[in-house]
């Protein structure tokens, strides 16, 4: 994923309007690790974010890149902060929100209604079979 100029100025843009300075911000590099091999744990590119009004910190190793991974921890502070702000879900939440209410168990009541669908279905597809002739 490459991080374009336009993405950068409009997280500056959430940034300001959410009043996030850059001197609130602790910003370390830290030796990263996982699937990569040697070039992953030789560089420092994992990113740690520190919001000290806040106390919020992100930790952030999407890509190899270490300036990526500076726009992605900023862009997780935004939506952090954005989210506390606002009091609202981010949109990330509601669609995670959403896969755990689809994956969800069926209570007995709704199964028992589905399967009572599927047979009336099964029973009006086999009327419209014509009716078969044994020929002995």
């Amino acid at each position: 994923m490459v991080v374009t100029k336009e993405k950068i100025d409009s997280l500056e843009v959430k940034m300001k309007k959410f009043s996030i300075r850059e001197e609130d911000l602790i910003e370390k590099f830290i030796l990263g690790s996982g699937k990569g091999g040697q070039k992953i744990q030789k560089t420092h590119s994992c990113v740690y974010l520190k919001h000290i009004p806040t106390g919020i910190e992100i930790k952030c190793q999407k890509t190899r890149s270490r300036e990526d991974n500076r726009y992605f921890a900023r862009k997780e502070l935004v939506e952090k902060i954005e989210e506390i702000t606002l009091k609202e879900k981010s949109e990330k939440k509601q669609a995670i929100e959403k896969i755990r209410r689809q994956k969800r168990k069926r209570s007995k009541r709704a199964k028992e209604k589905i399967l009572q669908e599927k047979k009336k279905h099964a029973e009006k597809k086999s009327q419209r079979k014509p009716p078969q002739i044994n020929n002995l």
